[in-house]
């Protein structure tokens, strides 16, 4: 699952700490999925359940129940599938002697707990359930802090594309999705960063009506078809190779070695002519399976100087937040 390091002008914990938090993310899956494929696994369910009914009683940290607990190893254990998604767990004694000390700080505000909201008659049914919360998770560090916030458009959760990003790709993967840089003291909207453990991706996204064909004219505007309609549009690469820009202009001034790629995605359109734009790899409809394939299989495990491009690129976005209110805090000033 590609960690969201930033979503769009949203306060993020990777700005906070990096390493941290790219470390900590894959360390809560790991030990969270052994958790609660095991309570599934032995029907301890139904006391969540209840819990989750009645929303009263607080939940109980389970690391020293857990790992007491001994349960038969299969080959779940060294993986999860779901559809075309797979990602990596190690058995408990593992990730016993892999957690760090600040895995238990904050732990209320930091950690991520999933919960049973229904009974998974299926293993299928379980990742699911997991998978979704585990989405949810990575929306709230994507959007808050421990003393910051910020204002979560919903569309976010509906969205299919970061959705595929977060939940498909290996944990190797850092993603900035749709961020706002600022370039000489004005915000400046790019497209969609992914930074893989040995390049780049810079992303322009063209979904618009399913079936359309788009047919590049110029440097300004591309044709739109649909059926015999046509219509222009502002071409994808005015803002593609604006982000390319930003993404060289920050990774020159930091020193960073990284080839950067210029991709124009369309899942649900095709796209013609694309012989015109050197240096561009044009992904529609046909070739979307097999290039997201190929992301998938990369098991490469992350690279320091991908860690230092993804740092400068954060030292360099612009974050809208707002203070959250301490209930303590809140109360006293009500007198």
């Amino acid at each position: 699952m590609a960690q969201l390091v930033k979503l769009q002008d949203y306060v993020s914990r990777y700005e906070k700490d990096l390493k941290r938090y790219t470390t900590q993310f894959v360390r809560l899956k790991k030990v969270q999925w052994i958790r609660m494929k095991s309570d599934w696994e032995t029907g301890n369910i139904h006391g969540e359940l209840e819990v989750e009914e009645a929303e009263e009683k607080p939940k109980k940290s389970f690391l020293p129940r857990f790992f007491r607990r001994k349960s038969k190893k299969t080959q779940d254990d060294e993986y999860i599938e779901d559809g075309t998604e797979a990602f990596f767990t190690k058995n408990e004694k593992e990730l016993t002697g892999e957690l760090a000390p600040d895995m238990h700080e904050e732990e209320n505000a930091y950690t991520f707990q999933p919960s049973f909201y229904f009974a998974p008659q299926t293993m299928d049914d379980l990742k699911r359930m997991y998978i979704d919360q585990l989405f949810q998770f990575q929306m709230k560090w994507a959007s808050s802090t421990l003393r910051e916030e910020s204002h979560l458009n919903p569309r976010y959760t509906r969205d299919t594309l970061l959705r595929a990003f977060t939940q498909r790709l290996p944990d190797s993967y850092l993603l900035l999705y749709r961020p706002v840089f600022q370039i000489k003291r004005a915000p400046v909207e790019a497209g969609i960063i992914l930074l893989t453990p040995t390049q780049c991706l810079c992303i322009g996204v063209l979904e618009e009506e399913v079936q359309a064909a788009f047919i590049p004219d110029g440097s300004r505007f591309w044709t739109k078809k649909i059926g015999k309609i046509d219509k222009k549009i502002l071409s994808p690469l005015i803002g593609l190779n604006r982000t390319e820009s930003i993404v060289k202009q920050i990774f020159r001034e930091n020193g960073i070695e990284m080839p950067i790629k210029k991709i124009v995605l369309s899942r649900n359109g095709y796209i013609n002519d694309t012989n015109t734009s050197f240096g561009i790899e044009y992904i529609d409809k046909k070739t979307y399976p097999d290039w997201f394939s190929y992301l998938k299989k990369n098991s490469s495990p992350m690279k320091a100087m991908q860690l230092k491009a993804a740092q400068s690129l954060l030292q360099n976005v612009l974050t809208t937040s707002y203070n959250k209110i301490d209930p303590g805090e809140d109360a006293a000033s009500q007198y």
